[in-house]
């Protein structure tokens, strides 16, 4: 796991470690995706067999996924339940994104984890990134989101916000 270490960010960590959520549907991307939210779903497959699955898996949860797409991660380990992590999108840490995971899975054919955005978050509501490996080993890197929008500017930015996240998904 590589993270970019920088002092703001860690020292944001800290703050956000013991903050609530900013949303009451805790782990719902695991299931029906709440009303009031705007959804996305991507899947997409990345490979086949178990050491795919395993590699996938790994950049998943060591945030190495979420640096590949620009963006900067301070946390203090792997993705694991309660885990707090502090992104940044734009250099220099422009747009600051706390997180904490909601749920993580570690299973012989599923493994990932779905987080939920804290105070300061542009947006509020839960992304889940999981990978799967089916029947015929076809690994699977399956993202699901609900979000809507959690500060002024991204309210203005509506349409535009949804857009780039869509882009960052298909990176």
């Amino acid at each position: 796991m590589r993270l970019v270490r920088s002092s703001r960010l860690d020292s944001l960590l800290a703050k956000y470690q013991s903050a609530d959520f900013t949303y009451s549907e805790l782990g719902a991307t695991r299931d029906a995706l709440p009303s009031g939210y705007h959804h996305m779903r991507l899947r997409r497959p990345v490979g086949r067999g178990d050491a795919e699955f395993r590699r996938a898996v790994d950049i998943v949860v060591g945030w190495d996924m979420h640096r590949g797409c620009g963006i900067s991660a301070v946390a203090t380990g792997p993705a694991t339940e309660g885990r707090t992590v502090v992104m940044a999108i734009g250099r220099p840490f422009g747009l600051l994104v706390p997180c904490r995971v909601v749920y993580a899975s570690d299973e012989p054919r599923r493994g990932g984890f779905g987080y939920g955005t804290l105070p300061d978050h542009p947006e509020i509501g839960e992304e889940s990134f999981i990978v799967s490996m089916d029947a015929d080993d076809e690994v699977w890197l399956e993202i699901t989101a609900f979000s809507r929008a959690g500060s002024p500017l991204m309210k203005l930015a509506g349409p535009i916000a949804r857009m780039l996240q869509r882009l960052a998904l298909h990176a």
